[in-house]
């Protein structure tokens, strides 16, 4: 189809209907396409951009997907209602690109893959770690659009260990980490979001010492925090450090037992 200036893909329409919108001109709605929510398959799961959170939160996950857990937890990460759980997308979330995005902060722990459609027809896929680029941003290209994600069966079945702070109850997340762990290894990979402008992944091929764990957190560049009234990049970064830390442990002593 030919895209022009003022268009805009409509999923859920919750944040697009939330706000004035002076610049759009045309809305295309995508939900007509009826694309299946939710597949699983012998290489994982697959989402369309169109999955409701609500479809993602009932979901009946599979014996053996450990990290099922993590996707209720992630959709009871939102700052909003049930009844927006109704209307809100999978897709819509990630291309909003915002940090405290939580089903960025899903599908990077979990290692998902985006699959991207243009208007001229042709498809890209890119790691979910490498679609957000910044606050609000990403690698979308003008009338480019997310088609669906896949989560590979693998991930779904590591240990998921995750920490998150808000100001209040049901608040904005301040920071958002999910360390992961293969079955019968003592590997990790930590994944930090809502504290930095864009998803950050630390891999250990065993799992680190304390002090290893905060230098590699403190060797982030400086301009990776994020700042807003829900926190400093200070109290960002501290807070990281410390929850980042209660994963090592919470990991190092399931190893143990």
């Amino acid at each position: 189809m030919d895209w022009h200036e003022g268009d805009a893909w409509l999923a859920g329409g919750t944040w697009l209907y939330s706000t004035e919108q002076p610049d759009l001109r045309r809305l295309i709605d995508l939900t007509a396409l009826r694309w299946e929510s939710l597949v699983t398959t012998d290489e994982g799961l697959e989402m369309s951009a169109t999955c409701t959170i609500r479809d993602l939160y009932v979901f009946p996950w599979p014996e053996g997907w450990t990290a099922g857990s993590l996707f209720r937890e992630s959709c009871e990460a939102f700052l909003s209602s049930f009844k927006v759980w109704n209307a809100a997308t999978v897709g819509g979330n990630i291309c909003m690109s915002l940090p405290a995005g939580p089903m960025i902060t899903l599908t990077v722990a979990l290692e998902a893959q985006y699959e991207l459609w243009a208007s001229d027809g042709s498809v890209r896929f890119v790691d979910a770690l490498d679609f957000v680029t910044g606050d609000h941003r990403n690698v979308l290209a003008p009338g480019e659009i997310l088609r669906r994600i896949t989560v590979p069966e693998h991930a779904l079945r590591k240990r998921t260990v995750r920490r998150r702070f808000t100001l209040t109850r049901l608040g904005r997340s301040t920071v958002f980490l999910v360390g992961t762990q293969r079955p019968e290894a003592r590997d990790l990979l930590l994944t930090i979001t809502a504290g930095t402008t864009r998803p950050v992944r630390i891999a250990f091929d065993s799992l680190p010492d304390a002090r290893t764990l905060r230098q590699s957190i403190d060797a982030l560049p400086a301009d990776v925090w994020f700042a807003d009234p829900n926190g400093t990049p200070d109290h960002r970064r501290h807070l990281t450090r410390h929850f980042a830390e209660e994963i090592r442990r919470e990991l190092t002593a399931g190893d143990l037992a």
